[in-house]
């Protein structure tokens, strides 16, 4: 069983610490899911399961009929303490290596990419549970400001940009062409 959590770990550093952090132990996926459930599926149940626990655990407690983009950033604040990306300060030696040759004492954060997504899978999961898309706290201007400060601040730190993904066009098919007809005789007629 481990094993597979592992694997389903992989690919967010979140993964393993929202397992974590919901009750101090690591909890096992539970057996009433769906054996059809996708990954991200499973991680959103996860990941709206941890946020529902962090509200329970708020003090004084939220609902989530309270819950605003503020609550949203202070869980996000939380969720840096599990980081495992190095975000070097300016006055490091590293500042801008994506690649230091030594240790520093620089904290460690979340990926800028792993809040990405873990916002996008929680502000889906809130409309999922009933929430109206114009209340919904994920998609609050200070959570998307606060994400692009951090993506600003993590490309600065390690000296990557990030750059927005071209979408791939798929292929244009490819159409057969007919030999035209030869053009008119002119002058004759």
């Amino acid at each position: 069983m481990d094993s597979i959590r592992e694997t389903d770990s992989s690919n967010s550093e979140n993964v393993s610490l929202i397992n974590v952090s919901n009750n101090g132990g690591t909890s096992l996926p539970s057996s009433s899911s769906s054996p059809t459930s996708s990954r991200y599926e499973n991680q959103k149940r996860r990941d709206w399961n941890t946020f529902g626990q962090y509200l329970k655990n708020h003090r004084p407690p939220l609902s989530l009929s309270r819950c605003s983009g503020a609550h949203v950033l202070e869980f996000l604040r939380y969720l840096d303490q599990f980081g495992k990306t190095k975000v070097h300060t300016p006055i490091c030696p590293f500042y801008g290596h994506p690649n230091p040759p030594a240790p520093c004492p620089c904290p460690l954060r979340q990926a800028w990419g792993s809040l990405d997504a873990l916002i996008g899978r929680l502000r889906a999961a809130f409309e999922e549970n009933g929430g109206k898309p114009e209340v919904n706290p994920f998609g609050a201007r200070a959570v998307r400001l606060y994400l692009r400060e951090v993506r600003d601040l993590q490309s600065k730190a390690r000296g990557i940009s990030y750059e927005k993904k071209k979408r791939k066009r798929p292929p244009a098919q490819q159409i057969p062409t007919l030999p035209l007809p030869p053009p008119p005789p002119t002058g004759a007629s």
